[in-house]
């Protein structure tokens, strides 16, 4: 699986250490989006172009971390077709995925330890949609289709 991750200057040394845990533990490929140090980002750009990546196939599923999570949630959440799920915990990392299909989890740096985020990641990544809750993702796809033009 490819998988991108992305932070803002919140979440710079949350990413680091949840980008080792990755390399170290699984065989997924993993693209670093940024931020690339400690310097001011703007989360929206960060989550925009993961966010981008996905819709183009060009990655398999992301993860997101500013310092509540919130931020890159909602606005990768405003990408057409993406669903990014905030996860502080590995049972909502894991249904992220089981029941929503989410393509993003994201994740605060200034809300969880990186400990326990190496634990939401690691549910959120061992995880894989089996098409149970098909028909309410079908109806969240169908809802933003009356508001956003697909090509």
């Amino acid at each position: 699986m490819k998988i991108g991750i992305g932070s803002d200057h919140n979440g710079f040394e949350f990413k680091e250490e949840i980008k080792t845990f990755v390399k170290e533990t699984t065989d997924h490929e993993l693209v670093d989006y940024g931020c690339r140090a400690c310097d001011t980002v703007d989360y929206p750009d960060v989550a925009f172009e993961v966010s981008e990546a996905i819709s183009n196939g060009d990655l398999d599923r992301g993860i997101l971390i500013c310092g509540t999570g919130i931020g890159v949630s909602i606005a990768a959440n405003k990408y057409p077709g993406i669903r990014a799920a905030l996860a502080h915990d590995t049972y909502g990392a894991e249904r992220a995925q089981l029941s929503n299909n989410a393509q993003i989890i994201t994740m605060g740096a200034q809300i969880i330890g990186v400990n326990v985020g190496k634990k939401v990641v690691e549910a959120y990544l061992n995880a894989e949609w089996a098409e149970g809750s098909k028909r309410k993702v079908d109806k969240i796809m169908k809802k933003e289709k009356e508001f956003v033009a697909y090509e």
